[in-house]
């Protein structure tokens, strides 16, 4: 199964105006390897003026609101998000459902709001390093997967991130066998839940420390189909080397 490999920086609470040379820099970058879908989630306030100046990228969001209007006040709904110029979500993120309290249900109910607006997904899954030191990673994100997967889910609009908690921003990743374990065990998770066609062509992320120095062995991975990257994806010469060693 040929999944074309999917590359995102996701900035977090990182960006200003004055880094959208930035977002046009790796822009240029992606153009240079159409083989792979390269794209940035940046903060809202900058999703409008990237999508100007992304070239050869994608601009996507880190969040939206399962409901389409109402009483939130702070939230952002899918179709705003959309309006605005995002094409991709990011829901689930880990600093979401830690800091922000959301559960597994949340983030299947953002992810079908965010399908119903057009967007594209990116769900997020992944286990603390008490759960990986207790031998449950894999029950635990297996567990999460299925609570959190959107009615309807579809390989042409979703795609799966694992990201440890244990190695986000630490420098520390997991061993190959690790990552390739995981990876295989979603999978064969989304066989069964969705069919072995759509288990086939949805593609899986590994996110967590990837940099330019460990990113190629990542990627070579049977069932890794790209990753979401944090920190490195800030600048193009960083964010550069990554997208190279997908292509």
């Amino acid at each position: 199964m040929g999944r074309r490999k999917l590359v995102v920086g996701n900035w977090k609470m990182n960006g200003l105006r004055s880094q959208l040379d930035e977002v046009e820099a790796i822009g240029r970058v992606a153009g240079d390897h159409p083989a792979v879908e390269v794209g940035l989630c940046v903060p809202a306030t900058l999703i409008d003026r990237a999508s100007g100046k992304a070239g050869g990228a994608f601009i996507g969001a880190q969040d939206c609101h399962g409901a389409r209007t109402g009483a939130h006040t702070g939230c952002l709904s899918a179709e705003m998000v959309r309006e605005a110029g995002a094409s991709w979500v990011i829901v689930g993120h880990s600093e979401r459902r830690t800091d922000q309290h959301e559960s597994s249900a949340d983030v299947a109910a953002k992810a079908l709001a965010a399908h119903g607006a057009g967007l594209k997904v990116i769900l997020c899954l992944g286990e603390t390093l008490d759960t990986r030191d207790s031998g449950k990673a894999i029950d635990f994100v297996l567990e999460q997967l299925d609570q959190s997967l959107p009615e309807g889910a579809a390989a042409d609009w979703l795609a799966i991130a694992y990201e440890p908690i244990w190695a986000i921003g630490t420098g520390r990743i997991p061993t190959m066998e690790q990552i390739e374990d995981m990876h295989e065990a979603i999978r064969e998770a989304l066989r069964a839940a969705l069919g072995g066609a759509q288990g086939d062509a949805m593609r899986v992320l590994y996110g967590g420390s990837v940099n330019a120095g460990n990113a190629a062995e990542i990627f070579a991975l049977p069932d890794v189909d790209g990753g979401l990257v944090g920190g490195a994806s800030l600048k193009a010469e960083s964010f550069g080397p990554i997208i190279a060693a997908a292509d």
